[in-house]
């Protein structure tokens, strides 16, 4: 779920985790009502809220030894669990330690382990990298991958780079509403700079005949014409044609990129719109 501050993200993943009851509407966790069964549902969430709200004055252990007890994890079943969640997220080293005197990167991964002690179906993460350090991005990400194989994870942020690291289906947001739900690949492909190809010539290039090639949509040179972006159509793919271009013209473009698209151009664009 991506969107600006105050986009309704947090509100809508409250609304999942049953935190906040909606004022009208629905929806359903794996066939559960959460208005009608929210017990239900609930028992298959593990929700890790914006602040990642722990008992700061308990110790890693204790802390995650009480939420075993609270998802109904008794005996051997509580201990060897929460072990594990120690050895998963490389915690052992500080169980004993009251969790307000851990930094935020640890915090983070204390949020999920809790989160996920019961092996829930869902997962649902509020801001899981915010003001995190690009270590600890880092890592909380690569744990979350992990999660993601046997999971349904749902998070919400504002950060685009978390977007094409984490996501395969994106969902955005703004003033409480939806406004697109497609793949990554969807959004950036809505960009105008989607398979447009970048050249680094080693000479001046024939501006008007790139231009004519066909599918291309506009060109714009870059600083002193050391590179020159090509712009394609939607929907066109145009590399090869530039290549044949440049081998029969015998250009010298020793690199060449073809990109994605940006989107962040996307999400401006859209936002923009909804504030229009």
């Amino acid at each position: 779920m991506l969107g600006p501050n105050g986009a309704g993200k947090s509100t809508t993943l409250r609304m999942l985790a049953g935190f906040i009851s909606p004022t009208s509407g629905t929806a359903n966790l794996c066939g559960f009502d959460i208005r009608r069964q929210s017990r239900h549902a609930q028992r298959l969430i593990g929700y890790v809220s914006e602040t990642g709200a722990c008992y700061n004055e308990m110790s890693v252990v204790s802390f995650l030894d009480f939420i075993a007890q609270v998802r109904g994890l008794r005996g051997g079943d509580k201990k060897s669990r929460v072990t594990a969640m120690l050895e998963q997220f490389e915690l052992m080293e500080v169980r004993g330690q009251t969790i307000n005197t851990l930094s935020k990167g640890f915090q983070r991964r204390i949020g999920l382990a809790q989160a996920i002690l019961h092996d829930p179906m869902i997962l649902i993460l509020d801001e899981p990298t915010d003001g995190l350090d690009p270590n600890q991005k880092h890592r909380v990400r690569e744990q979350i991958k992990d999660l993601a194989r046997d999971k349904i994870v749902i998070i919400s942020t504002h950060i685009l780079e978390e977007v094409t690291a984490l996501c395969s289906r994106v969902l955005v947001m703004d003033k409480g509403r939806l406004l697109v739900d497609g793949t990554p690949l969807e959004l950036e492909s809505r960009s105008r700079y989607h398979q447009a190809v970048t050249l680094y010539p080693r000479q001046p290039l024939d501006m008007m005949t790139l231009g004519m090639l066909p599918g291309v949509a506009g060109i714009e040179a870059g600083p002193e014409l050391h590179s020159v972006r090509v712009l394609a159509r939607t929907g066109v793919v145009i590399l090869p044609a530039i290549n044949s271009l440049i081998l029969s013209r015998g250009w010298d473009v020793p690199r060449q990129e073809v990109e994605r698209g940006s989107l962040g151009e996307v999400f401006r664009l859209l936002t923009r719109e909804q504030h229009a």
